[in-house]
This record gives C-alpha cells, sequence and structure tokens, in this order.
C-alpha cells in the first residue's frame, strides 16, 4: 500500500505570501506551521493559513511537482487556488 504524499499551499491573513511545501502527514504538519514549530519561511512570514493542497502518488512526484509549482508566476498560482478555493478560506479549519 502505497502512502498519501501532499503537495500544499500555505499563506498568511492577508494572502500575500505564498510557501509551496510537500509533506506525507498534511494535518501534522500544517499544525506545526500554525504552532510556528520551525524558524523559516512561513514563521517569519506568518503562513498559518492551508488554502490548497494536492494529494501525489509518491515522494518523487510530489517533489516534481512542488518544483513544477515553485516556478509558477504567482498568478498562475493564484488561479490555482481559485479553481477550489474562491474565497482563501483556511482548508485546516473545514476538516
Amino acid at each position: 500500500m502505497r502512502d498519501k504524499v501532499y503537495v500544499y499551499f500555505m499563506t498568511n491573513k492577508t494572502n500575500s505570501v505564498l510557501y509551496i511545501g510537500v509533506t506525507s502527514d498534511l494535518q501534522k504538519r500544517v499544525n506545526q506551521h500554525k504552532k510556528h514549530e520551525y524558524e523559516g519561511f512561513t514563521d517569519k512570514y506568518d503562513c498559518t493559513k492551508l488554502v490548497y493542497f494536492e494529494e501525489c502518488n509518491d515522494i518523487k512526484a510530489a517533489i516534481a511537482r512542488e518544483k513544477q509549482l515553485k516556478n509558477w508566476h504567482r498568478d498562475w498560482k493564484n488561479n490555482l487556488v481559485m479553481q477550489v478555493n474562491k474565497e482563501w478560506k483556511d482548508l485546516a479549519e473545514e476538516k
């Protein structure tokens, strides 16, 4: 059985920055961002809101997708979020 792997976007309260990451435990990783458990980009820019995620078949596919998304223009990333989350709600709060 394959484990699920996720590519996800975190943002701040004003949606002015996007962080793209990969994890095998989405709920745990989002909680770590919300609790500022690690110093870095998401801590510095207060990225505590999950606005997008997609499931991948394996870690290699997820890392490849993460790299692809990181190279996208901001408008493209915004459009991707808007396809599934028009209001930029925190998807972690809806679970």
